[in-house]
């Protein structure tokens, strides 16, 4: 499995999380929400060091991961982080 982070989705992380570089986040299976790939379940972000990685892509000195406990959702698909600028957000596109 791969993550693909684009800049503008990049810089999106750097505002909303202050990052510099060197820190870790995480994305992960949450129970509930409106997820499109796993019923019942939503993708959830956090800034947290990793134990277990799964799945990491590094960008401008920020680990992007995913935990192997959390490689189920994914559902062996890849993973684009995007942003969207009508909606002033990110968003997930599962290739």
């Amino acid at each position: 499995m791969n993550i693909q982070i684009t800049k503008p989705a990049l810089q999106w992380f750097k505002d909303e999380f202050g990052l510099e570089g060197g820190e870790n986040i995480r994305f992960y299976a949450r129970y509930g929400g409106c997820g499109s790939i796993q019923s019942g379940f939503s993708l959830g972000i956090s800034q947290e060091t990793p134990k277990e990685i799964g799945a990491k892509s590094e960008v401008d000195g920020v680990t992007f991961f995913i935990e192997n406990e959390d490689l189920w959702y994914f559902k062996d698909l890849d993973l684009k982080v995007k942003y969207s600028r009508k909606y002033d957000e990110i968003e997930f596109v599962y290739e």
